[in-house]
């Protein structure tokens, strides 16, 4: 039975890992659907993350479905009811970005430590930070999400092995490389579309 239990985690890392894989690789091409692939993803996330006791990862991807559904409309709609572009965080942005990491990391940690039965509530906690304020940026199309994301990911890649969840982890070792990628390929679009206003 815990041999059935296992395989059945494994199945659903490996199905959630798929979706997770279209969904970022659609995300660097700047195709709105990639939030579609992302939900799936989440929801299916949710129950591996419970199983491991990775509570504010679990937090985290509930987070992640609501920008997900919020990143979607603003995506397509933005706030003048037109597709918003990719471009740079203004200063504002970025201090508000910080601060989602510190007051995130705050938060979780404290919670983490003296309310479950995480034996990893700092790593835990650092993780979701970065993310958290990834996401926000993403949801906004700033060309910085990916910075963010990317640092969550070199913290949670030691993390998911620690808990023996290769398949994330390899998914993760992946999402930092298109997440480098996918830098460079916003930049390239924005860069193109200067050029053509300019011209």
């Amino acid at each position: 039975m815990i041999e059935d239990f296992f395989t059945k985690i494994v199945w659903l890392q490996a199905l959630g890992t798929t979706f997770g894989v279209v969904q970022v690789l659609l995300a660097r091409k700047n195709i709105i659907h990639n939030y579609l692939f992302g939900i799936a993803s989440i929801l299916i996330g949710l129950y591996v993350l419970y199983q491991s006791k990775l509570y504010a990862d679990i937090l985290l991807s509930l987070y992640y479905l609501v920008m997900s559904i919020y990143g979607w409309f603003f995506w397509k709609f933005g706030r003048q009811k037109e597709e918003t572009p990719i471009s740079y965080a203004s200063k504002l942005e970025y201090v508000k970005a910080i601060g989602i990491v510190i007051g995130c990391f705050s938060l979780m940690s404290y919670w983490l430590r003296f309310y479950t039965n995480s034996d990893v509530p700092f790593w835990d906690a650092w993780v979701s930070a970065f993310a958290w304020a990834g996401m926000w940026l993403m949801a906004k199309r700033k060309m910085e999400n990916w910075i963010f994301l990317n640092i969550s990911n070199i913290i949670s890649i030691p993390l998911l092995i620690y808990k023996d969840l290769y398949v994330y982890a390899a998914l993760t070792v992946f999402l930092f490389i298109v997440g480098t990628s996918g830098y460079f390929k916003w930049r390239k679009i924005v860069k193109t579309k200067q050029a053509q206003l300019a011209a």
